[in-house]
């Protein structure tokens, strides 16, 4: 198991918890068309929030918990940044877990 693979976790749980505290969180499930989007982020058919949700966290969760290598690259903070400069809310925590994260997964971002 890589070493950093319990501070990934920590950092996963984190957005998921800020997710939820800022009411991004959402009980509808996407389509399958929707998920099957091969565009970054899925950007043209999800919010964002909505790709972390359904997307990016549960392929996060399995890579944690099956032990498979972490991805060497996150742009993930970025994207965030795009995102929610344009939305009104106090989105710094939020944005803090997403850079803990790409600096962990990026060691030179």
């Amino acid at each position: 198991m890589d070493s950093r693979t319990p501070e990934v976790a920590e950092f996963l749980l984190l957005i998921e918890q800020e997710m939820r505290t800022q009411g991004l969180w959402s009980d509808k499930v996407p389509t399958e068309h929707d998920l099957s989007s091969q565009e970054p982020f899925s950007v043209d058919r999800l919010d964002f929030e909505l790709w972390v949700q359904w997307i990016f966290l549960p392929k996060m969760k399995v890579i944690v918990e099956q032990g498979l290598p972490l991805p060497n690259v996150s742009g993930i903070r970025h994207m965030a940044d795009q995102v929610f400069a344009q939305r009104r809310g106090n989105w710094k925590p939020l944005l803090k877990h997403f850079e803990g994260f790409d600096l962990l997964i990026s060691p030179s971002a």
